[in-house]
């Protein structure tokens, strides 16, 4: 990739802005050539039609007659360090956020479907599709997420991963890491972006998690750094106490008070309620709420816990408005940060209000990563590139979701390609990809290919796929 093409005011600015993301990734390649072949990948995996395998990634770069051996070590081998990949990442997003604003991230776990028994870090875990009430088992792989969410803007936001380390259960396959429950690798990834924060100089920066009702365990509030605020979804019967008074006469000091309401008995209560307007995706939603607290959560006595019940909604909808919709009441734990010799809470109800609902991009971001974008479906299944190939997938899915955001930012995508409809507010993913096929067709050095072809078709396969392949002259670019 040569530096002078950023100058190139031709260029697309999408190009240009996933150019210089890629050049900024260099250091955490030990070698230029495999620098390459991983960019190279890279653009393959836009023109997947397909599967999104290494094999199908290659043919889509027209390299129908070349040895695959190198590309696979990618994985296989210590090729480039993913830690070192994911900081780089996290050092670009820091452009985008001042050092005033808080940095907000979204902790989750996601599960990669496989068929196999023997696959290093599987195991039988409850199946999703499965219905509530009656919940089945299948076999995959568990990993866990932590995802950037940049500033709001006109109630719109994204999912940007920076990490994806597996939680690989205690009786998974063994494989190359050491198991970890949900909530230790949810914790151990707020620990890797407080401490970047903190070496990029930005120790006094608030860091906002949130996180859903598997990280509310006491072991995860113990071991939360003090400088990191928590929003995490709690169960309707959690059992919460007050914080002790001041010490009266001698003896051993209290560690909690009285038991107060759960939160599902706080929704009984008639006083007490606020409401406030919160814009979501371009829409104003009025939300009835109540924060109570401080509390203390039983086996953490040192951290104290705001209470937040967010009253459930009942409303009229479809186009006749004859169909009923519910949603129910939802509660909320949220943690302080240390000031002096206290807790406060250092944003509004209205920015925590708003930080919920954006909370499911990370949602949207696993559907799209898996089922549009194509994780987990490379074949590497060594107890290393098991691991590596997946993280190199949701690495590639970040850069060009950032790229797109510094390109467009939330609302200035490409214009549709028919008349029959105007688009959407916001660009989705579709539309993502679909800039960066135009965008790379358009460019003299990656220009498309099609030949027609006479009575008699070359019988040889290979080659008819690299004839017809879209994307052929990307390796000599």
């Amino acid at each position: 990739m040569r530096k002078d093409i950023m100058l190139d005011e031709s260029i697309p600015d999408l190009l240009r802005e996933l150019m210089s993301l890629l050049l900024a990734h260099r250091a955490a390649f030990r070698q230029q050539r495999t620098f390459r072949r991983c960019l190279a990948l890279l653009f393959g995996e836009i023109f997947a039609f397909a599967r999104h395998t290494v094999t199908q990634a290659l043919l889509a770069l027209g390299l129908t007659d070349a040895d695959w051996t190198a590309w696979y070590r990618l994985f296989g081998c210590e090729r480039y360090d993913e830690e070192k990949l994911s900081s780089c990442l996290f050092r670009q997003t820091l452009t985008e956020v001042e050092e005033d604003e808080p940095y907000v991230v979204g902790i989750d776990a996601t599960q990669l479907e496989r068929s196999s028994q023997r696959m290093p870090g599987t195991a039988w875990l409850p199946a999703p599709k499965t219905a509530p009430f009656r919940r089945g088992i299948h076999r995959a792989q568990r990993f866990e997420h932590i995802a950037w969410l940049p500033p709001i803007e006109e109630g719109y936001t994204r999912a940007i991963p920076l990490r994806f380390i597996p939680a690989f259960p205690a009786k998974a396959v063994p494989a190359g890491c050491a198991p970890r429950k949900e909530w230790e690798a949810g914790l151990e990834l707020v620990r890797w972006v407080r401490s970047k924060l903190d070496e990029a100089g930005r120790s006094n920066e608030l860091l906002v998690t949130l996180g859903d009702g598997k990280n509310d365990t006491v072991q995860f509030w113990r071991e939360l750094p003090e400088d990191v605020m928590a929003v995490v979804r709690t169960a309707s019967n959690r059992r919460l106490r007050e914080v002790p008074g001041p010490q009266v006469g001698r003896g051993r000091r209290r560690k909690y008070g009285k038991v107060v309401p759960s939160p599902s008995e706080w929704v009984k209560e008639r006083k007490g309620w606020r409401k406030e307007e919160v814009e979501v995706r371009g829409r104003r939603l009025e939300m009835r709420y109540r924060l109570e607290g401080p509390y203390l959560r039983e086996g953490v006595p040192g951290r104290p816990l705001w209470l937040l019940v967010v009253g459930g909604q009942t409303w009229l909808a479809g186009k006749k408005e004859r169909r009923r919709k519910q949603r129910e009441p939802a509660y909320y734990l949220v943690s302080g940060v240390k000031c002096g010799e206290g807790w406060e809470v250092p944003l509004t109800d209205v920015q925590i209000l708003s930080l919920m609902w954006q909370r499911w991009e990370m949602e949207v971001a696993h559907r799209e990563m898996k089922s549009g974008f194509g994780v987990g479906e490379k074949q590497c299944w060594g107890k290393r590139s098991t691991v590596a190939a997946v993280q190199w997938s949701v690495w590639a899915y970040s850069v060009l979701v950032l790229a797109g955001y510094r390109a467009w930012g939330w609302f200035e995508g490409p214009k549709p390609p028919g008349r029959w409809w105007k688009g959407s507010k916001r660009w989705s993913l579709n539309t993502l990809w679909r800039g960066y096929r135009s965008a790379l067709w358009a460019t003299p050095e990656f220009r498309a290919i099609w030949t027609g072809t006479d009575d008699n078709w070359p019988k040889k396969e290979s080659w008819l796929a690299g004839l017809y392949n879209a994307a052929a002259s990307a390796a000599r670019a």
